[in-house]
């Protein structure tokens, strides 16, 4: 299976390589056209689109032209592709456009996330050990299949989250549809 990642260079979501980085063998693109990104998701069978979004797609954070890298424009090419969703609320995203694959909701990733969402000021030790965690387990089982990468990393996570709220509140938006 040709795998692509899909994360544009932003520091901040740094903790995610460890979903991909031990995977045999993927294309990473993270700066670029959106006319490279769509040829590359058009001769890959998985793709993998990591970083931070909003309902609308995936921010391009200044990597690539335009303000989103997949957006509602990206759609049609996901057409029997295996597909991944990380970023903030990225299941509004999925449910809007009846996509299938793994995905998120919100994802609290930094501290100042976790204050607005409710959880208070926490430590960075939580946020870190959340998102560490998270990307760590993932891609434990992401060689397998989705289902397995989804249910191998959702049974530790929610462990970690009997003393993370960081881990709580994302494992409860995390989500798998086949």
């Amino acid at each position: 299976m040709k795998t692509l990642v899909i994360h544009p260079d932003d520091r901040s979501t740094d903790f995610l390589n460890a979903i991909y980085s031990r995977m045999p063998e993927y294309t990473l693109i993270v700066r670029g056209s959106r006319k490279e990104v769509n040829e590359l998701i058009k001769s890959h069978d998985r793709i993998l689109m990591l970083g931070h979004g909003s309902p609308y797609g995936l921010f391009s954070v200044g990597c690539f032209d335009g303000g989103y890298i997949i957006d509602c424009d990206t759609v049609p090419l996901f057409d029997g592709k295996e597909c991944i969703f990380i970023w903030c609320n990225a299941d509004r995203f999925v449910n809007a456009y009846n996509l299938k694959g793994l995905y998120s909701g919100m994802f609290v990733s930094e501290v100042g996330e976790a204050i607005m969402m409710g959880l208070g000021r926490l430590p960075q030790r939580i946020v870190t050990e959340s998102n560490n965690r998270f990307a760590h387990w993932l891609g434990d089982g992401i060689n397998v299949s989705l289902y397995h990468a989804y249910h191998r990393m959702m049974n530790s996570y929610e462990r970690l989250a009997e003393s993370n709220p960081v881990a709580k509140y994302n494992s409860d938006r995390l989500y798998l549809v086949l």
